[in-house]
């Protein structure tokens, strides 16, 4: 069972849902259905989406990956701690105003720190089962 993956998996989703809903009301308020139309507002609100939706999904199918193969849930829960604060970093960066340059370097290290060390720990998982 993927229990650990599957409660990240829904709280990041929420997260997801969430950051569409901001790109949603943005180009109903701005009338502007497709790109951004100039507003610096619709673009940090439509690459706040896309960040997140290019990042999470592979580091889901990690975590899942990680759980599939016997790691304690603790470890696949420090993971989805890691991830999903630097999503919100990264995300809270982007809509501060002025935008907070410092939340979304601490938003991406926290989140490719967290995609290294699944690699790292899946590959060594694995070899050490294989051993």
């Amino acid at each position: 069972m993927l229990i650990v993956t599957s409660i990240f998996a829904s709280l990041l989703t929420a997260i997801y849902i969430k950051l569409a809903l901001n790109v949603i009301n943005l180009r109903r308020k701005s009338k502007i259905p497709l790109g951004n139309g100039g507003l610096a507002d619709l673009e940090k609100a439509v690459r706040s989406h896309g960040n997140f939706s290019e990042y999470v999904p592979i580091a889901l199918i990690l975590m899942a990956c990680l759980e599939l193969n016997g790691a304690p849930w603790w470890l696949v829960t420090i993971y989805g701690i890691t991830l999903s604060i630097g999503r919100l970093f990264h995300a809270i960066g982007i809509k501060q105003e002025p935008e907070s340059f410092n939340n979304r370097i601490r938003g991406m290290k926290l989140t490719l720190n967290t995609l290294i060390a699944l690699i790292v720990t899946n590959l060594g998982w694995v070899i050490f089962k294989l051993i």
